[in-house]
């Protein structure tokens, strides 16, 4: 989940962006553009970390069935909240 303070930074940049669409239409599609480039690429580095904290957590020990079971477990549900966004 993204930090509160990172989701309202995102949300003020939106904010401005919106608040030149009057005067600068263009100006404004394209700030809008690099703000969700922006957006896109914080969320794949958080999901990227996640995914290796998950994969680290099997990768490194032994592979007992009850920890290959709790690592399926984590990646079912990292898996659905992918599909849920």
């Amino acid at each position: 989940m993204m930090r509160p303070h990172r989701a309202e930074s995102f949300r003020a940049r939106w904010d401005a962006v919106q608040g030149t669409f009057v005067d600068r239409p263009r100006e404004a599609v394209e700030q809008a553009d690099e703000l969700v480039a922006d957006l896109l690429e914080e969320l794949s580095w958080m999901f990227r970390n996640q995914r290796a904290d998950v994969e680290q957590s099997w990768a490194d020990q032994e592979g007992s069935t009850e920890n290959l079971r709790v690592a399926l477990r984590r990646y079912r549900e990292f898996f659905d909240r992918l599909l849920s966004m």
